[in-house]
């Protein structure tokens, strides 16, 4: 084990398990993408979806490091600043699809079940970059009953600013028997760590560590972290 890495606690010792939404549950990424083809197609319009979903994740975080505004208020400005700049044009009015489009992102295939095993375990709870609406609108498609929810909205700041985390820790009150998992690596594993809270990294894409300090656990998809917290 690298000396810089945090060991999983005891499982007896964990009480709480939070979770990221939109990318460790559900698959956002295959969201975006369906969503904007289709629009695109509207207008014969077609792109590369790999530099494509690069670039959008590039210029959402840079909205998001600005002053605090609805999650689907950074959907709309982020099509609209990409199709820009692939030379699709798409109206500020017109980009409303993209937060519409959230109804229709589903939870990767292992989600619920393991989430589902989760809670029969655990105190459960979604921390995310989201707004309340639409997680709503996400929460229809995921089952488990949860006993927490930090978004967004209620904290009015953007991972990774860790505000989402500081308000979760105050909410159950203190970083005692609290892991956390999630999918990316700068808004949840860095400001998870700093924290020195457990952290599960769902690390889809096979990213490298470089150099950045080893969570807790590193797996491939939710149902293998639900597995390491003895929920298979």
């Amino acid at each position: 084990m690298p000396r810089s890495q945090m060991a999983l606690p005891s499982l007896k010792n964990i009480t709480w398990v939070t979770t990221d939404c939109y990318g460790t549950l559900i698959d956002w990424e295959k969201g975006i993408i369906d969503a904007c083809k289709k629009e695109a197609a509207k207008d014969g319009f077609s792109f590369d979806e790999g530099p494509f979903l690069a670039r959008f994740m590039e210029v959402q975080a840079e909205i998001m490091a600005g002053s605090y505004e609805l999650y689907a208020e950074v959907l709309r400005r982020t099509i609209v600043k990409v199709a820009g700049e692939l030379g699709w044009e798409v109206e500020p009015s017109r980009a409303q699809f993209l937060p519409n489009s959230v109804a229709y992102w589903l939870p990767f295939r292992e989600a619920n079940a393991a989430m589902d095993r989760l809670g029969k375990k655990y105190e459960i709870g979604i921390i995310s970059n989201i707004d309340d609406k639409l997680l709503g609108v996400s929460r229809r498609h995921l089952r488990t009953e949860l006993d927490l929810v930090v978004t967004a909205q209620q904290v009015r700041s953007y991972k990774p600013d860790p505000v989402h985390f500081k308000e979760c820790a105050r909410r159950i009150g203190g970083k005692k028997g609290w892991l956390h998992i999630g999918c990316d690596y700068t808004t949840d594993i860095a400001p998870v760590l700093k924290m020195n809270v457990p952290v599960i990294w769902v690390n889809r894409h096979g990213e490298k560590l470089e150099g950045r300090k080893a969570p807790s656990a590193t797996v491939k998809n939710f149902r293998e972290a639900a597995k390491k917290l003895g929920a298979s």
